[in-house]
């Protein structure tokens, strides 16, 4: 019995590019041909591109595989190699299925950061993506305390930033910094490794300041980015205070012994 390259494909329940893709590769053998010029290929053709078929289907690179004769096998550390990497293909597939039944759930978009599916909906434009470079530049533990931080964080002043137009006035610009100092002085003292973030980076802090900056400027107007520098100055300077309350709980003011006056965190 002898089968052209269609009933041949169509008996290995493949195609016939697949057959031809396999020639070109070297894994089958290229078989007689009929006076026609036609292939015709006989049982250990068909057998061979069988046993072709099932290493793929169990996974196994075209690459690993070679021509495939009679004795043709595979070597053991290739399999194990194969199984290491489906395990892992296996866990990537459980974490999208994970994430998509998240996405469905808070009905949020597609292309969220992971992990901020249930606060995709409140991040503005610039905080998503903002938050898409960050999972390329810090490990999985400072990525939890940033959701943490997210999803804490429901102050209407995010929403006020993220409306403030490049050309807003002074006044506007101090209140704003002044609104938000707290809040990033808190996250400081919640989470000290803010202040040296060296032992979670996943680059070198040179690509990470570097692709810092480049981000935060190309996503943020320069009202904005004048805003978060400013109360960036005064969280710094509300957190010493505090610190220096911490030190000592009964400073002198005035040569008395009491609180320090609210003018004095600004």
């Amino acid at each position: 019995m002898a089968w052209s390259t269609r009933e041949l494909a169509e008996l290995a329940g493949t195609t016939v590019n697949t057959v031809r893709h396999y020639h070109r590769l070297g894994l089958l053998e290229e078989p007689e041909r009929r006076y026609n010029g036609y292939k015709q290929y006989g049982v250990q053709d068909l057998v061979g591109l069988l046993r072709i078929r099932r290493l793929v289907e169990l996974g196994v690179p075209l690459s690993q595989i070679g021509a495939v004769g009679s004795d043709g096998d595979i070597a053991p550390e290739v399999l194990r190699q194969v199984d290491a990497d489906l395990s892992a293909e296996v866990q990537r597939l459980r974490r999208a299925r994970s994430d998509i039944a998240l996405i469905l759930r808070d009905g949020a978009p597609a292309n969220a950061p992971a992990g901020f599916e249930s606060v995709a909906q409140r991040l503005s434009a610039s905080d998503s993506s903002l938050i898409h470079v960050f999972t390329r530049l810090y490990d999985d533990d400072a990525m939890k305390d940033l959701q943490r931080m997210v999803e804490a964080d429901t102050d209407p002043i995010n929403a006020d930033i993220d409306a403030l137009p490049a050309d807003a006035d002074e006044a506007t610009r101090q209140n704003l910094a002044e609104k938000l100092a707290p809040i990033l002085a808190q996250h400081l003292i919640d989470y000290p490794w803010l202040s040296d973030p060296a032992g979670h980076l996943s680059k070198s802090e040179h690509v990470t300041q570097q692709t810092f900056v480049d981000a935060v400027v190309a996503l943020y107007n320069t009202a904005q980015l004048d805003v978060l520098g400013r109360a960036s100055v005064l969280a710094q300077q509300q957190l010493r205070l505090t610190r220096a309350a911490e030190d000592d709980p009964h400073p002198v003011v005035g040569g008395m012994h009491g609180d320090t006056n609210a003018s004095a965190t600004t």
